[in-house]
């Protein structure tokens, strides 16, 4: 606790400073935990959500019974959806005597999935629990929930449900949970905390064991006072290795943790993915999986006012947008409290299902990467399966220019759904694509190019990087010296995973050769906490040498494939948590943890 509350203090140059000082003297060391564990751009664990592109979202709860309006002892009605407890302010009792009528008696998990199946969406993630702390599944925690507080029938269990017809249907089950809630009382009151927490942790457990979810989706990450939020980043790692362990396979995103005081943007190493919400980056997100998470309407629960629907273009292009651009799209649906997806919902995912089967055009989003042989174009998105460049087109024209970032030949072009011919020429800083017809779809026509690109160089047979370990922040003293596979950790609060390797107060330095595959111009991301430098071939490429908290660096230099070059990373932490991944992308490759085969440490 004291070396995460140094690390708070690092804006605080005097308080920082005493507190640093009186932690240099207490004798933390390891062992502790590398909480990683394992490159999730790569993995076998995250593969299937890599390759699902589009999920649907459901925000399904006790709230829903209130349709939205909530009426006042004095006649004013105040609207919201699934925050209308909080922001209507309505007392908690009589809350709880709202909702003990609610009864979802028309849910109908086969038409949810077959609703998502058609919409061409690859997994479905629901609130089991809102901010509301209402349990959506028969939980022996609390009383608080579906089976024991409404008038639904005490026999069903629409999580089960929902997971049972997943599982038939093919797609992957995931489950929202909410670490704030406004319901129980110890879950705001910091002294009483740690019972909540272990109440949480139960019912998180129930979840595992009893629905196998894929994915765990969390949230209510921020710092708030309305009401309070004693959640901290220590008991998100916590919480994080505690599920993994009781369930490896599982995906976890990043609000997992808390985000400081008055910030915004949260943690791109807290989780598996990043989760930019009702909006989409204009470029890929360097250091992490990432996937937006948007509504059709403009609220998650169900409002009989909220008509404002988006239309299925807008929708799709959305997608379109997302997946070239290497993330996922987490599609919102509001089921009324009957349970029933309103209707205006469901015929704009069944539109986006039908444009995506048609002519082959789901190409476009699964298994689709980031199209790093071209830049992104006004006209449209690209994206890239293997050899293949997927042109969606929203502005047809009879010529479309695309900007190459690195030489590639195209093969062979076709239009999907389309007989007509299309010409490939070489111009300026790219090619010219030009198709001889019409457009086939006003949502978007799809060009495929067949392309031809470098080969490969032989995977390396590296082993790693020599590491010297010194017991200080400045390279200095006598270090512990081995050979890390990879940069990749996440020692957090616990310390490094040696016992000859201080928790704080350490530096490292990394020598050996890394070789790429590709004659590519190579960019390297530092994923850091608290200062790093890396040198490939005597060149500074990332510059972080200012004390900092968890940020991201990149530098970009050309490298020529199966050469290998000299690379010097250095590394010092203060006090606090300590991270530090080294990444690697280029036009032929993915963003990844750079990998073992092709370090080497001699």
């Amino acid at each position: 606790m004291l070396r995460g509350a140094a690390m708070e203090l690092k804006e605080e140059p005097m308080l920082g400073a005493l507190l640093t000082a009186v932690l240099m003297v207490l004798p933390f060391a390891g062992p502790g935990t590398n909480h990683v564990v394992d490159d999730p751009f790569t993995s076998a664990r995250t593969s299937w959500y890599r390759d699902a592109g589009f999920g649907m979202f459901i925000h399904f709860g006790a709230y829903s019974q209130l349709e939205g309006e909530y009426k006042r002892s004095d006649g004013s009605v105040c609207q919201d959806a699934e925050w209308i407890m909080n922001k209507c302010k309505v007392p908690v009792n009589e809350y709880e005597k709202l909702v003990k009528s609610f009864n979802p008696s028309q849910f109908d998990a086969k038409a949810v999935v077959g609703t998502a199946k058609a919409a061409g969406q690859k997994y479905i993630v629901i609130t089991s629990k809102h901010h509301d702390g209402y349990a959506m599944w028969p939980t022996k925690v609390n009383k608080w929930n579906l089976r024991d507080h409404s008038s639904f029938d005490k026999q069903r269990d629409i999580l089960r449900e929902l997971k049972q017809e997943a599982d038939r249907q093919g797609i992957k089950f995931g489950l929202y949970y909410s670490t704030w809630d406004w319901h129980d009382p110890d879950a705001r009151n910091a002294a009483t905390f740690g019972k909540y927490k272990a109440r949480m942790k139960a019912q998180l457990t129930e979840l595992i064991d009893n629905y196998d979810p894929a994915v765990l989706w969390f949230d209510g990450d921020w710092d708030t006072d309305n009401p309070p939020n004693p959640w901290t980043k220590q008991d998100g790692a916590e919480l994080e290795d505690y599920l993994r362990a009781a369930s490896p396979e599982l995906v976890i995103n990043n609000r997992i943790s808390k985000r400081a005081p008055g910030v915004k943007e949260r943690r791109v190493v807290d989780g598996d993915f990043g989760t930019p919400e009702q909006t989409f980056p204009s470029a890929p997100i360097d250091g992490q999986l990432w996937e937006s998470c948007m509504t059709i309407p403009k609220k998650w629960g169900f409002a009989k006012w909220d008509t404002n629907f988006k239309d299925s273009k807008t929708l799709t292009r959305n997608l379109l947008d997302i997946t070239s651009r290497g993330g996922n799209y987490l599609l919102n649906v509001g089921p009324d409290k009957l349970g029933r997806i309103p209707a205006p919902e469901a015929e704009r995912l069944r539109a986006m299902g039908s444009w995506l089967s048609a002519n082959g055009q789901g190409a476009t989003v699964y298994g689709a990467e980031a199209a790093g042989l071209v830049a992104d174009p006004a006209w449209g998105a690209v994206a890239q399966h293997g050899n293949k460049l997927y042109l969606s087109v929203y502005d047809w024209a009879n010529s479309l220019h695309l900007k190459a970032l690195e030489p590639f030949d195209v093969t062979a072009a076709r239009v999907l759904g389309s007989a007509q011919a299309v010409t490939v020429s070489k111009a300026g800083d790219g090619i010219d694509v030009k198709p001889s017809g019409a457009k086939t779809s006003d949502v978007a026509s799809v060009i495929e190019l067949t392309v031809k690109s470098e080969v490969a160089a032989p995977a390396g047979t590296g082993n790693g990087l020599s590491v010297d370990y010194f017991p200080t922040s400045d390279w200095t003293g006598t270090p512990t010296h081995r050979v890390d596979p990879t940069i990749n950790f996440a020692w957090r609060f616990d310390g490094s995973p040696a016992p000859n390797i201080a928790a704080d107060h350490f530096s490292a330095r990394w020598t050996g050769f890394v070789q790429p595959r590709f004659s590519d111009t190579y960019t390297f991301t530092t994923v850091s906490d608290d200062l790093v430098r890396v040198w490939i071939d005597g060149k500074l490429v990332v510059d972080a040498s200012s004390p900092h908290q968890v940020r991201v660096d990149k530098g970009t230099i050309a490298l020529q494939s199966g050469r290998k070059y000299s690379i010097k990373v250095e590394y010092a932490e203060t006090v606090g948590e300590a991270f530090m991944k080294l990444i690697w992308s280029s036009p032929n490759t993915t963003q990844q943890i750079v990998p073992k085969g092709q370090l080497y440490s001699s």
